[in-house]
């Protein structure tokens, strides 16, 4: 029985990282910990949009629980007003830096970010990488529309 896997062990730095990160900033708007899972609206009141740092945002707002869900809003593409956006949930570390969409997951399109929101719950105790996939991922590389999570248990506080 050998330690842990170069990945496991890139997890367990980036979930610590992640937890140090939000731990220490004590003035950013987080979601009450509580017993029960939270809804969270990605980016608050930003919604999902062009040009904002999700990264900063996830880092500001977490951590994130298991079973918490996110939820993705925006406008629906107008002809000449609203640039379309979508989520997709890309399969890795590798393709998170890159803005790479091969193998990745298109969890909502243009039309699902309105009204209520695209809802995404987070039930894997694993890293979990979001991106607009508009334009081939140029929104993700960019104007910075993606961001990642690594959920905790409900214990881990």
């Amino acid at each position: 029985m050998g330690g842990f896997t170069f990945a496991q062990s890139l997890i367990l730095i980036v979930a610590a990282s992640i937890l140090a990160a939000c731990t220490a900033n004590k003035e950013s708007p987080r979601p009450k910990y509580t017993h029960s899972p939270n809804k969270i609206i990605v980016g608050g009141s930003e919604g999902w949009h062009f040009n904002f740092s999700y990264t900063d945002w996830a880092l500001k707002n977490g951590p994130f629980y298991l079973n918490d869900t996110l939820v993705f809003k925006y406008d629906p593409p107008t002809e000449n007003t609203t640039i379309p956006h979508s989520v997709y949930l890309l399969p890795n570390l590798r393709s998170f830096l890159t803005c790479n969409l091969t193998g990745a997951q298109m969890l909502a399109d243009v039309t699902q970010g309105g009204g209520q929101g695209f809802e995404f719950v987070l039930k894997n105790w694993k890293p979990h990488y979001f991106a607009c996939g508009q334009h081939d991922g140029i929104h993700c590389s960019l104007g910075k529309m993606k961001f990642f999570v690594m959920p905790m248990p409900r214990w881990f506080r």
